[in-house]
C-alpha cells in the first residue's frame, strides 16, 4: 500500500503534465502571446515557477529554497519573460525543489496545519491541492493563449 506522500506526489506530477507537456512545443515568439488578458505566456510560466518555489519554502518549510517571486511581487506582466530556455530551466528547478521537499513528508505531516496570508489556515494536504489546481489552471490559460493569442510587444 502506498503512503499518503507517494499518492499525493503521483497526483501532483500527473496533474503537472498539463503544464510540462506544453513547454515542449513552445517557441520564443509564443512567450509574448496574449489573449484579452494582461498576462503573456512567458509571465504565466514564470508565475508557475515562482509559486511552486514559494510552496516549497513557505508551505513545506524548505529553508534552502531561495526565491524572488517577481510575478507575485509585481502582480502584473512586466514584459520581461522572453527567454525560453531560462524559463524552462526555472520551472525545471521549481519542480525539483517542490518534489524534493514533498518526498520528505510523513503521513502525519499532511495533517499539519499551516497558515499563509494568501489562503489562511489549511492542512498541508489541503494546501497541496491549491498548488495542483494553481498549476493546472494556468496550464489551461497557456494552452488557449498559445493556440489563439497574438504576439504583442
Amino acid at each position: 500500500m502506498k503512503t499518503k506522500t507517494e499518492t499525493l506526489l503521483e497526483l501532483w506530477l500527473e496533474a503537472r503534465t498539463r503544464f510540462s507537456n506544453l513547454l515542449d512545443d513552445l517557441s520564443a515568439d509564443d512567450l509574448k502571446k496574449r489573449l484579452g488578458s494582461p498576462n503573456s505566456v512567458g509571465f504565466l510560466i514564470r508565475h508557475i515557477g515562482d509559486v511552486e518555489l514559494l510552496f516549497a519554502k513557505n508551505v513545506f518549510g524548505d529553508s534552502g529554497v531561495k526565491v524572488v517571486a517577481k510575478t507575485v511581487i509585481a502582480q502584473k506582466d512586466t514584459g520581461e519573460w522572453t527567454k525560453l530556455e531560462e524559463l524552462k530551466a526555472y520551472v525545471a528547478e521549481s519542480l525539483e525543489k517542490l518534489k524534493a521537499i514533498v518526498e520528505k513528508q510523513s503521513d502525519a505531516d499532511w495533517e499539519t496545519e499551516i497558515s499563509t496570508k494568501e489562503f489562511g489556515t489549511k492542512t498541508k494536504a489541503e494546501a497541496f491541492g491549491r498548488i495542483i489546481s494553481h498549476t493546472t489552471y494556468h496550464a489551461g490559460q497557456l494552452a488557449i493563449i498559445k493556440k489563439y493569442g497574438e504576439v504583442q510587444n
